[in-house]
């Protein structure tokens, strides 16, 4: 293949990209431009878009000059579900912040709300991540107490005890459920 056809074949593919994403963040409410930094090679661990000279597409993350993750994507798709998955995490992790209640397990209301954005994108991508919030959640189940155990940690830390007596005093108090 020419060097001018991979050229513009390379172009075409992110000018495709750039109005799929564009539409899709609008979906999910956020601006026009809000997503443009995707696109910008960057050393602060925010992910970025580079497509290779042989039309690969790679979602990096880079930080401090080393690359932390480097995912090839088989297709449009799949690169598209990896933005968006990444999008919605932080979006709903905004609003658990704004909404958090202290006795509930913070990922009950983030992948709640995840979920909810995702549908608004691709009913496919929102299963998809409901199968990894249930891996995660078979690992590390909801814990509704952990935020105030930790807050009560801390007190007793303050007070002088020990760590083992502040597990045993702060798990009678606040026990895992």
């Amino acid at each position: 293949m020419g060097k001018n056809r991979e050229k513009y074949i390379k172009e075409n593919l992110i000018l495709k990209l750039k109005q799929q994403i564009k539409e899709l963040a609008l979906r999910i409410g956020l601006t026009e431009n809000s997503t443009t930094q995707i696109w910008e090679e960057n050393d602060f661990a925010y992910p970025f878009i580079e497509i290779d000279s042989s039309g690969e597409m790679h979602l990096k993350v880079r930080e401090r000059g080393q690359i932390f993750e480097d995912k090839i994507a088989k297709d449009v798709d799949e690169l598209l579900y990896w933005i968006f998955s990444g999008i919605t995490f932080s979006m709903a992790c905004d609003f658990e912040l704004k909404n958090r209640i202290e006795t509930q397990d913070c990922r009950r209301m983030i992948f709640e709300k995840q979920n909810e954005l995702l549908k608004k994108l691709n009913d496919d991508w929102q299963e998809r991540e409901i199968e990894c919030q249930t891996n995660i959640l078979k690992n590390y189940p909801i814990d509704d107490f952990a935020g105030l155990r930790a807050s009560y940690c801390s007190k007793l830390r303050k007070k002088g005890y020990s760590e083992k007596d502040i597990e045993k005093i702060a798990y009678k108090k606040y026990p895992f459920k």
